[in-house]
């Protein structure tokens, strides 16, 4: 795509239900940039539904990697973006409005070396809560290391950076998220930078891993998700990421 600024890259596991509502709140944001701008990589991992289908006709570009490495399909979409801007973010999460536009201030203001956004689920309990604080104080090491609150739910960063840091780390199975974010904050701090939550634009996450397994599966097996923050249980995030749907 030529004059392409962004790339939003879009890891997608049999998204049929999810992807046309995430790919058209994407088209929806870029009528807020530059036009002409925006390049989208949905990167297809092992689907058998009409995921690939949905996005080739909303104008996506699709890529197929079928490794059980949330990392490594990272990878494949960012390595091949055409734009110098690169905004990652999962098939079930729906970014607001004014997201690419927002980055774009963001980055260019040359204070931010990229950074994350904050989410929210598209229903809330009682159990939800708790489970998302119980996440949040298993995450308190990984921010205290890494000197303060780091958010996920949507990167964003300047592909050569990406490059700068080697990328996702493919020997993490889970938990790569926090990774990359913590290395990405590290080379901002080298050069002056802060790594940025968007302050206006978020991104609204579906609860469909507590539609699967209940609002309370977190909390009733810690075991299980302490295993996952280990980030290289492959049997743990088999059953709660690779081999579900």
């Amino acid at each position: 795509m030529e004059n392409t600024r962004f790339t939003v890259v879009i890891p997608a596991h049999n998204e049929e239900k999810y992807i046309g509502k995430c790919l058209k709140a994407v088209l929806s944001a870029a009528k807020y940039v530059r036009p002409n701008s925006v390049e989208i990589i949905v990167v297809a991992n092992r689907c058998t539904d009409r995921t690939c289908e949905i996005a080739e006709s909303l104008g996506a570009k699709v890529l197929i990697n079928d490794d059980k490495c949330i990392s490594a399909i990272r990878n494949t979409g960012v390595r091949a973006a055409g734009g110098e801007i690169v905004v990652t973010v999962d098939a079930d999460s729906i970014m607001t409005k004014y997201s690419l536009a927002e980055i774009e201030e963001f980055l260019e203001s040359g204070k931010y070396v990229g950074g994350g956004t904050n989410p929210k689920f598209d229903r809330m309990s009682v159990g939800i809560a708790f489970s998302a604080l119980y996440v949040a104080i298993n995450l308190v090491p990984v921010m205290i290391k890494n000197g303060g609150y780091l958010s996920g739910a949507m990167f964003w960063f300047y592909k050569r950076d990406f490059e700068a840091i080697g990328g996702f780390d493919e020997s993490l199975v889970s938990l790569e998220d926090m990774d990359f974010a913590s290395r990405l904050k590290k080379l901002g701090v080298k050069r002056g930078q802060r790594y940025g939550t968007l302050k206006k634009s978020y991104v609204t996450t579906s609860s469909r891993k507590f539609d699967e397994f209940g609002d309370w599966y977190l909390i009733k097996n810690r075991k299980l998700t302490k295993r996952i923050f280990t980030g290289k249980d492959r049997e743990a995030a088999d059953s709660f990421y690779y081999d579900v749907r």
